[in-house]
């Protein structure tokens, strides 16, 4: 289990700087300029190999946790992120202004279950009592407020108001949403890590 834990610590750390390496080069404004944007620039390969590492390493520590026998509804909901991320990278949103294809929709709506989910499995790993239980339940509680700000301005579209990423802060708080849950996922990896905290995890976890 332990190389599990490693191998899926490496794949999220090697994602995390592809991402880096692409914000750098791509030089676009992050409090306004959606992740997704990336894609249409040099480099922009980086976003969908990003996302993918993200998805391996978080099927990884999912099978870390069933084995450890934490909950079947943890286990699911990370497989569940774990696709939906590399649905987010396999199919690329469309250019600013051009009409809704499908994949610009399942882009949107995979991000939208992957935001959704992480938080979820955060709340039952901190109700479990994992370690860093309460690291878990504050970053879950951060992700949902966050993904509220991100999905206000789609419905506030949907009633045709002409509401822009250069009006409002879309970039940072979508930002705050992947770093927010990719915490969670990190902090979920590392209370198994120590073999007696991981037994207290196991033997309070949710059936």
């Amino acid at each position: 289990m332990k190389g599990l834990l490693v191998s899926g610590f490496a794949a999220i750390g090697t994602g995390t700087g592809a991402m880096l390496t692409l914000h750098a080069e791509a030089g676009l404004d992050p409090m306004h300029s959606v992740i997704s944007e990336y894609a249409f620039h040099t480099g922009g390969w980086l976003l969908p190999a990003s996302l993918t590492l993200f998805a391996i390493g978080a099927t990884l520590i999912a099978e870390a946790l069933r084995r450890a026998g934490m909950s079947r509804w943890v286990f699911a909901l990370l497989l569940t992120w774990a696709a939906s991320m590399f649905l987010i990278g396999a199919f690329p949103t469309d250019r600013p202004g051009v009409p809704l294809s499908l994949s610009g929709g399942i882009h949107r709506y995979a991000a939208f279950v992957a935001f959704l989910v992480m938080p979820v499995v955060g709340l039952l790993l901190a109700r479990a009592r994992i370690r860093h239980a309460k690291a878990v339940r504050v970053l879950s509680g951060i992700a949902l407020g966050a993904l509220l700000l991100v999905v206000i301005p789609y419905v506030v579209r949907m009633f045709g108001v002409p509401l822009t990423n250069d009006d409002i802060p879309a970039g940072l708080t979508q930002r705050v949403v992947v770093v927010t849950e990719l915490g969670v996922l990190a902090l979920a990896a590392l209370s198994m890590l120590r073999p007696g905290v991981r037994h207290a995890a196991v033997g309070a976890a949710l059936a």
